[in-house]
């Protein structure tokens, strides 16, 4: 069954975007580089009509495909006050992110030994705006089109989708058959090239320690330089759980599809973290299901058609914001929603803030609709003692954030955010749909996850040893 393709981005925002938070790092951040044999592998063609690498999956576009939930939330508010807090967070959400999955996510630690690029220099600048007329447009987007050709290869069928970094292609591989890839085309600007680097380097790592995907990271076939823009190209994979949920009216995945999902993202997510890297930006966006074809059925108890997948396998993709342990980490990582504690208090991080965005992601599959609905710190951190209860002391006692008064979070209840923190969110147990063994263990692993001490949080040997992965385990 054919889907519709992913719609594009908007422009960016008002305010200083995550995606321009996530690439200032990038260009300025050291990597070793890690190379690896493509030649002569044989790659798996996928048909499908989304791929990893989109940037257009992200916040922006959330915006634009309101979440069931925000309805909800409106119909439910009977407070002036709250329906006003919540008309001004939707607002607000449209000029606050714009996240490119072609960036990386670190602040200002230079790298050393950088090789000169002439397109980053200020004596570039007047030659690009002159090649700009011919393969540019305005916003340093390559001009291409159905038809064509890249590198004497690859023939463009479609535009997947467009974001800050630049657009993802669909092409047929003349070289390999007629076989479909997925392609990034990064503008041909300065952080923006770095950070496409930077995640090359991560994927021929990735690539040459599994080149069977075995630990399902995404696949990069190779990468090359058009008319000076950086491009990637990618197996072609289907559509981002996100994208599947909205599609499929954000109802939920069935409690057996969430298993064998969380399972399939711990043992990557794990295998990243066994080779010393922090993948920092893990979301419903980010993770793609390799097939997404789906049969249609009538659930008649709830009066509704609901779309059921053939195949369950699922990639991790995007790895413009990984991070090694040797490297600089950046005070600031990871989407708003699925933001770890740590890092919203400026306390370090490593790989448990992985660990936190998994629990967050799988409390999203479960419900359909993210619990930590938020573009503020302060009300993100009342969100989480809401729902989890008050934050430790030591972590409070420790963080320079201004969010405490006697080591308490200066929260005022009343408040309009007040109000609509209270009113939408509730202690994590009470979110269960039903009290089987399942649905126990579920949320006993999420609650494991969501752990506020990143000492104390569960890892991902630990998780994959959990009950709720018992049933995978005995077949």
């Amino acid at each position: 069954m054919k889907h519709s393709k992913p719609t594009q981005c908007s422009g960016q925002g008002e305010r200083r975007s995550w995606d321009e938070e996530k690439s200032t790092h990038s260009q300025k951040r050291r990597r070793k580089s890690h190379s690896s044999e493509r030649e002569g592998r044989c790659y798996k063609s996928l048909k499908s009509a989304n791929s990893s690498y989109l940037e257009d999956r992200s916040i922006t576009r959330r915006d634009r495909h309101d979440r069931r939930y925000v309805e909800e939330y409106i119909n439910d508010f009977r407070d002036v006050d709250d329906y006003k807090h919540c008309r001004e967070y939707e607002k607000s959400r449209q000029h606050h992110f714009s996240k490119s999955s072609g960036q990386s996510g670190k602040s200002s630690h230079k790298r050393k030994h950088k090789k000169h690029d002439p397109h980053d220099s200020l004596y570039s600048k007047s030659h690009r705006r002159k090649r700009s007329r011919s393969v540019e447009d305005e916003e340093g987007h390559l001009i291409c089109q159905s038809g064509d050709v890249l590198r004497a290869r690859y023939e463009i069928i479609s535009t997947l989708g467009e974001g800050a970094f630049g657009k993802v292609v669909e092409c047929i591989d003349h070289h390999m058959k007629g076989m479909h890839v997925a392609i990034k085309i990064v503008k041909s600007v300065g952080r923006y090239r770095e950070a496409a680097r930077s995640e090359i380097q991560v994927l021929e790592h990735l690539n040459a320690l599994d080149p069977g995907s075995r630990f399902c990271c995404v696949q990069m076939l190779e990468s090359f330089e058009h008319h000076g823009h950086v491009c990637i190209v990618f197996e072609l994979l289907g559509l981002s759980t996100y994208d599947f949920i909205k599609e499929n009216s954000f109802l939920p995945f069935p409690i057996e599809l969430i298993r064998k999902m969380a399972y399939q993202i711990c043992h990557s997510i794990n295998f990243l973290h066994h080779n010393k890297l922090t993948h920092t930006d893990l979301k419903p966006e980010n993770i793609l299901f390799v097939e997404s074809d789906y049969i249609v059925k009538y659930n008649s108890k709830m009066r509704r058609d609901e779309r059921t997948l053939k195949n369950t396998d699922i990639k991790i993709v995007d790895f413009g914001s990984a991070t090694y342990d040797n490297e600089h980490h950046s005070t600031l990582v990871s989407t708003r929603h699925y933001r770890a504690p740590e890092v919203i208090l400026a306390l370090g991080w490593s790989q448990p803030c992985d660990v936190w965005s998994i629990g967050c992601i799988l409390i999203e599959y479960y419900l359909g609709f993210t619990v930590f609905q938020t573009h503020d710190s302060k009300e993100h951190l009342a969100m989480m003692e809401r729902i989890l209860g008050p934050l430790p002391t030591h972590m409070i006692k420790k963080s320079r954030k201004r969010y405490f008064h006697h080591d308490q979070l200066d929260w005022d209840e009343h408040s309009s955010a007040g109000r609509y923190v209270r009113r939408r969110c509730k202690p994590l147990k009470e979110f269960m749909h039903s009290h089987d063994k399942d649905h126990k263990n579920l949320f006993d692993l999420i609650r494991r996850m969501l752990e506020y001490d990143p000492v104390k949080r569960i890892t991902l040997d630990e998780a994959l040893e959990h009950h709720f992965f018992d049933p995978l385990k005995n077949r």
